[in-house]
């Protein structure tokens, strides 16, 4: 399934670009109190783009594997008063960890990082995912 065709991330306007960086412009539907992007949109940005990442990572176990957020960190650290962009990365290490423990048992976790800027390159918040990967067949 495409990111962009979740409902929820519909809803709140996220789109995905060519390089499949995610993005969220300022509108109605993600205004906090202060007419700043709200942090709870600025997370959904964030959580959607490292489950993308995931995809990218490993697009040969699409279908056959459940995959599930189990712990996530978030730090905020400036308001995002323009367009916001999320860009994920995975410590090639871990990945080769990840793919050896879900070989041979089937499931594993990994932990993703994303960055989120605005337009004009200030970080707006940096999180931290961890996403547990079970293979359908092992349920």
């Amino acid at each position: 399934m495409k990111a962009t065709d979740i409902p929820f991330v519909r809803h709140i306007g996220i789109e995905e670009a060519k390089d499949s960086t995610l993005s969220l412009d300022v509108n109605d539907k993600v205004l906090n109190h202060i007419q700043t992007i709200h942090a709870s949109a600025q997370f959904a940005l964030a959580e959607t783009q490292s489950g993308v990442h995931l995809q990218r990572l490993f697009p040969h176990l699409e279908g056959t594997v459940l995959p599930l957020l189990r712990d996530a960190t978030i730090k905020y650290k400036k308001p995002a008063v323009a367009k916001i962009v999320a860009v994920a990365s995975t410590d090639e290490e871990a990945v080769e960890k990840f793919k050896a423990q879900f070989e041979r048992k089937g499931r594993g976790t990994l932990h993703v990082d994303v960055i989120v800027t605005d337009i004009h390159g200030v970080v707006t918040s940096e999180a931290t995912f961890t996403w547990f990967v079970q293979s359908l067949n092992e349920r």
